[in-house]
Formats: C-alpha cells, structure tokens, sequence
C-alpha cells in the first residue's frame, strides 16, 4: 500500500501533505494491529483494585451492592468470591454511614476503596470527606494518614436528570488535602487507581459512567501488576503547535475529535489530557501554550469557579506575556441538568463547540 501511494505522490496524482498524512495513518494502523491489546475502562479499574487486593491485605472494598451484586456497574465483579465478606463490605443504604466508618478504618491503618453509586451521593458524606478525612493529616501535624480512596462515576451519564449528573471535579479538587484524580482511558483508570490506592493520603476518583465500556488500547506495560501512573502528571494525548487544548474525563475523546477536524482545516491542536486535576499539572499546560500561544479550556462541569476558571487563572498568571490570543474556556451550561435528550445535548460541551473556539483563538473563525 505505502509503494502504491509513494508512486501517486511520484506521479503527482496525490499531493505530499496526503501522502504524509495518509503513510502516518498506515503505520500507526499497522504497529497498533501488530502489538497492541485493548481493554475496557470497567475491566481496567476491576483488575486494578484486584491486584492491589491481592499485593496487600489491608486493602478492602466497602459501598453500596459491591458484594453479591458486584457492582451497580460491575466494577467489583468477582471480588466477593474471590476475597469474602471480609474484604468486600455491602454496607446498607447510608453514605454518610459507611464514608464514616471508611475513614475510621484508614485511621487505623486500612486501605478502604469506598464507592458511590453516583458522586452525586457524596453530598451526604462530604463531611467525612473533607472534615475528616482531608484536613486530618495537617491538623495532626502529619501524625496520621489516611489511605482512602472514595470512588465511582462522576458527571453526567444520559437521562439522568439534574441529580445524578453533576461533575464534582471543582468541588473536590478546592480542597486542601485531596488528591482529586480523572481518568479517560483504560491506562488511565489502571494506573491512577493503583496510584491512588496506594497512596497515603485521601483520594478522590473521578470515573464517567459513559467511559466504563469503551476499549482502549493499552500496552504490556500498563497490563503489568507493578504499574503505576504518577499522581499530578498530564499526559499529550497529541502534539500540534496552533493551539492547547486542556480537557479530562471523557472530553479527551471530543477534544481529540476536534483535533482530527481541526487538522483538516490546517490548524495543528495539542491535546492534554489532564488525569488528574489537584494536583494540576501547571508546568505541562503552561510549556504547552508557550509553544502553541492559544488555549482553549474543556469540561463537562459548571463554568463559574470550575477547572477551566482555574486553567486559565494559572496560564495568565505564568504565560500572559506568550498569548496570542484571548483564552477559550467550554463548560457545560450554567443550569441544573435537563432531562429531555436536546436539551441534554444543549447543556454538554460538544465536539463542535471546542472546534468552534480553537478556530477563534486561531483567528480562523470565518
């Protein structure tokens, strides 16, 4: 195929940026097809809490249906049969109830994986969370740890309605003794659960409901059991020079296929996928937009005092003087969410709406 095309290019029936673009294609399709596995988000964050369940007894699973019913999403399939009733608690309807005794645990010197069916449902255990178990290790003057994660789907899902669809992101991520991590890809979900689970402080984890089932592709590396990613570190889903784009969750995806209409139109966007948001990963966002000198911000969340706000606060604060352009900032509508699919639609950034915005901090907007 790539001699067939070199000859056209040769020949001059097909032009050398096609040519260019068209062989990238065929590598990337080739080496994927030749070395890559895939997995789902929801088999990635199982096996992860599985492999430190087993590398360490202290580690245990507590929420709502995580026992015999495996999971309202099947993220905790298997962990009942495989570790019992000890190890993996079905705690009765109470998230102020079990977050409590969650945090109790990690005092002592537990690994509690604590679930919400919803991060919606956190709002009857943020107490806990943030009086508790955040502020506990600097009001003890670094005497006690706590080793928690709090866990399960964050944002808007589909059909929901206003209850169960808001992004808690902002929330979590104001506090001072969180770690506030998102994952996108099944990578992400593998190497940022281990990570939080092993880590001493209190974790929040942010998943999307949206993302359980999706493959990805993921490498021998991240199928290790001794794979970790680093909390505080973005990754460069994809290189450009025209534009930064910032986003995280399942918004890397349509940050992506902006990218991919943008390249069409001759605009070359770099892609972050920010993994985890508190810590920020500054020194990242901020070399990127001194290379590209354009920034547009993405999330699904509330656009007053979001991710995005605080995005652009640090790169005007750090990287003004290197700004072409004014910065762009997509949030979801500054309304509860609607039930009705339209509107629904209406109210979540769109792949269109980041395309939109790129082309105006690219002067391109016509």
């Amino acid at each position: 195929m790539l001699g067939i095309l070199r000859q056209k290019a040769v020949d001059g029936a097909l032009s050398a940026s096609t040519f260019r673009r068209t062989r990238s294609a065929l590598v990337s399709a080739r080496s994927y097809a030749a070395g890559s596995k895939e997995m789902t988000v929801r088999d990635a964050l199982n096996s992860a809490i599985d492999e430190e369940m087993s590398a360490d007894p202290k580690v245990f699973v507590m929420g709502e249906e995580v026992g015999q019913y495996q999971g309202a999403y099947k993220i905790t399939k298997g962990l009942l049969e495989k570790y019992g009733p000890e190890r993996v608690y079905d705690t009765p309807i109470t998230e102020a109830g079990f977050t409590g005794i969650g945090v109790g645990a990690a005092y002592a010197g537990l690994k509690p994986v604590v679930e919400f069916m919803t991060f919606n449902f956190s709002m009857q255990a943020i107490d806990h969370i943030i009086n508790s178990a955040a502020k506990s290790n600097y009001m003890s003057a670094g005497q006690i740890n706590v080793p928690i994660v709090f866990r399960g789907p964050n944002g808007a899902a589909a059909g929901v309605g206003a209850q169960h669809s808001q992004c808690y992101a902002a929330w979590y991520a104001s506090v001072p003794g969180l770690k506030v991590l998102t994952p996108y890809s099944a990578e992400d979900a593998r190497g940022l659960l281990k990570a939080a689970i092993r880590d001493p402080d209190p974790v929040v984890f942010l998943e999307n409901e949206l993302l359980y089932g999706e493959s990805f592709p993921i490498s021998e590396e991240a199928l290790d059991s001794s794979f970790c990613l680093p909390i505080g570190k973005a990754k460069i889903e994809r290189e450009g020079k025209d534009v930064t784009i910032t986003t995280f969750s399942k918004m890397v995806g349509f940050a992506l296929k902006a990218a991919e209409k943008l390249a069409e139109e001759g605009i070359s966007a770099e892609v972050i996928n920010l993994r985890s948001i508190r810590p920020l990963d500054r020194a990242t966002i901020n070399a990127s937009v001194r290379k590209t000198s354009r920034l547009v911000t993405v999330e699904e969340g509330f656009p007053q005092h979001g991710v995005c706000a605080e995005i652009c606060a640090s790169v005007v604060e750090e990287s003004f003087s290197y700004l072409d352009a004014p910065v762009e900032r997509i949030a979801g509508a500054d309304v509860p969410m609607p039930y009705a699919a339209n509107l629904e639609r209406l109210a979540l950034p769109q792949v269109e709406d980041i395309v939109r915005a790129a082309k105006r901090a690219c002067y391109r907007s016509k």
